[in-house]
């Protein structure tokens, strides 16, 4: 793995999808804030470098990355998330990253290489959305134990979806599973599941592969509201266990 000489990792967990606004940043927190209430030792390394929100959802807007002869020191959030961004590399949080590929593929090697991670049991990559530069640099420069893939119940997207699953295949990364999100709203009144998108074919599409789907997630504003107001670290994301005990057995 390119890791930096004084850090160790033990297991890198990447968190995919093939298409943006699926909730990939929400499903990357949830698991490290689940792990690290378990006693792990957790990192989150956010490589989408064109949008990245993980330092805003654990309230690290003023924060700056640090550094010595060691490497870039990561932030670390309330609850001890370790974690890297472009946002906690750059003064002005609002000004966009407009790099050429080479370059972001450069970064996110920096991420790993010059980043002082120290002891960690699982460093979360919170990846991009697609199949291009940062997904393939992540792929061929760091070994990655397994991935989680994030769908929501479209048909659209589960197709897009696929893409992802196929890169991670010809790349030989292990799949953990696949976790749905946005599947349902309950109902306030009378708790009645509302499929917002309809009805979903992801299991389906994920038992076709010879995979699982690990979690199903509901829209649920609590969690919306305390990823606004920087608040993760509270976020208790009952509805992941599944997927947490599959990240444990990898």
């Amino acid at each position: 793995m390119l890791e930096n000489k004084n850090s160790n990792v033990k297991k890198v967990i990447a968190v995919m999808s093939g298409k943006g606004g699926v909730g990939k940043s929400t499903v990357t927190s949830s698991v490290a804030v689940m792990l690290a209430k378990k006693g792990y030792k957790v990192g989150i390394l956010d490589a989408d470098l064109t949008g990245p929100s993980i330092p805003k959802m654990f309230g690290l807007n003023d924060e700056i990355a640090g550094g010595d002869e060691n490497g870039i020191y990561p932030v670390e959030s309330k609850l001890g998330i370790k974690i890297i961004s472009v946002n906690l590399l750059l003064p002005d949080k609002e000004e966009p990253v407009i790099w050429r590929g080479p370059i972001i593929a450069s970064v996110i090697k920096q991420f790993f290489q010059d980043v002082y991670w120290g002891e960690l049991d699982y460093l979360i990559i919170d990846m991009p959305p697609g199949t291009g530069d940062v997904p393939l640099t992540v792929f061929q420069t760091v070994q990655v134990d397994g991935a989680v893939v994030v769908t929501s119940p479209q048909d659209l997207v589960s197709l897009i979806v696929k893409k992802s699953y196929n890169m991670a295949v010809k790349m030989n990364i292990n799949i953990i599973g696949f976790v749905e999100n946005f599947s349902y709203l309950t109902c306030p009144d009378c708790g009645k599941k509302i499929e917002v998108f309809g009805k979903s074919n992801v299991e389906e599409n994920v038992t076709a592969l010879g995979l699982k789907l690990l979690s199903q997630l509901p829209i649920n504003q609590e969690y919306v509201k305390a990823a606004d107001e920087g608040r993760y670290d509270e976020v208790e994301n009952e509805y992941l266990k599944d997927t947490i005990e599959a990240i444990e057995n990898v």
